[in-house]
């Protein structure tokens, strides 16, 4: 039975929502004429829910055809329904037309949310005079009521319990599965959505665990491209601080040559010691940037080598994700069919 999901509190649960009314209707139908009872479901608010079954030619034909005796009738089935509903078990009463009728509550959990009526049966033979003065009340045709109620059937008060101890044992264990079959179906329906929001989620962190994948190979690759630089710099600074060193023995010849000169070698002579003085400044630099670089590639080294290592365990985690993804994926598709058979059952 395929039901509408929706949100169901127990107070605005209906019979409708719980129970198949075509199978309620067969039930209540053969258990009348099996029973030899009339019977009718109504709900909460007395309205009706099923078609009669087995109604008495006494009562659909005389009693219900008029407006005083159909007020009566309605005053004296709320007045059983409400004792059913105080006590909570089915209760037998007399009705105003004098027949034996009964009340068996539907309940879930406590929470009544209909009534099977049931009767229209004898326990004594009529006492005519009764039905007369009632016929006259209730403004019905006196010899065709007297006709109709006996025409009643006479049984005991065990028989008549017994019948109404059996529709409201069959009506509330109908409710009670209709119930938690519908609880069910909204708890595999939540499980559906929420295991959606996980996939949806997991496969989002998938997708971002590859593209941080992704950045850190490129990260890799822009270090590594910085590693070689720094040991091309390396290599142009050796070149520097060797021509450095030949400057700076240039500049010492070019001091003893002005030397040799003497005043005519003076202004020479200062130009020999600002070369000198030039490249040992330019070694001092090299020897700097040098250790720098040094520095550099220690620190490559070791970005490397945490980049290697940070690479390994993202690659491990995209892989666990994946695996996750793989399992949500499968209970998702054991909670919608958990649904499907809840909402079908």
């Amino acid at each position: 039975m395929m039901r509408d999901q929706k949100d169901f509190s127990i107070e605005n649960i209906e019979i409708k929502d719980v129970i198949d009314i075509d199978v309620l209707q067969k039930f209540q139908d053969n258990f009348a004429i099996g029973m030899d009872v009339a019977s009718v479901t109504v709900d909460i608010n007395g309205n009706p829910v099923t078609k009669p079954s087995s109604y008495t030619r006494f009562c659909e034909s005389f009693t219900h055809s008029t407006t005083t005796g159909d007020n009566r009738c309605a005053e004296s089935h709320r007045r059983g329904g409400e004792e059913a509903t105080r006590t909570g078990r089915p209760y037998v009463y007399t009705c105003h037309a004098g027949l034996i009728d009964f009340a068996a509550p539907i309940m879930i959990d406590g929470v009544q949310i209909g009534t099977i009526l049931g009767g229209q049966v004898l326990t004594d033979e009529p006492e005519l005079l009764n039905y007369r003065k009632i016929a006259k009340e209730i403004g019905v045709d006196e010899e065709g009521y007297i006709d109709a109620v006996q025409e009643v059937k006479v049984t005991t008060e065990k028989n008549i319990k017994a019948a109404a101890e059996v529709l409201f044992i069959v009506a509330n264990t109908l409710s009670k599965v209709g119930y938690d079959q519908l609880r069910l179906g909204r708890m595999s329906q939540e499980l559906t959505d929420n295991f959606s929001q996980i996939a949806g989620a997991t496969q989002e962190l998938a997708a971002t665990s590859i593209s941080v994948i992704d950045n850190h190979h490129t990260l890799n690759d822009e270090i590594l491209n910085v590693q070689s630089i720094s040991i091309e710099i390396n290599s142009i600074l050796d070149s520097i601080k060797s021509i450095a060193d030949e400057t700076k023995m240039l500049g010492l010849n070019a001091a003893i040559e002005a030397a040799r000169a003497g005043e005519a070698g003076r202004g020479f002579g200062v130009v020999a010691t600002e070369i000198r003085n030039l490249s040992q400044s330019s070694k001092e630099t090299a020897q700097q940037i040098t250790k720098l670089t040094s520095r550099i590639q220690e620190s490559v080294s070791k970005t490397l080598k945490l980049s290697g290592s940070t690479i390994e365990s993202t690659e491990q985690q995209s892989a666990a994700i994946e695996e996750t993804n793989a399992s949500v994926e499968e209970v998702m598709s054991l909670a919608e069919l958990l649904n499907k058979i809840a909402n079908n059952s």
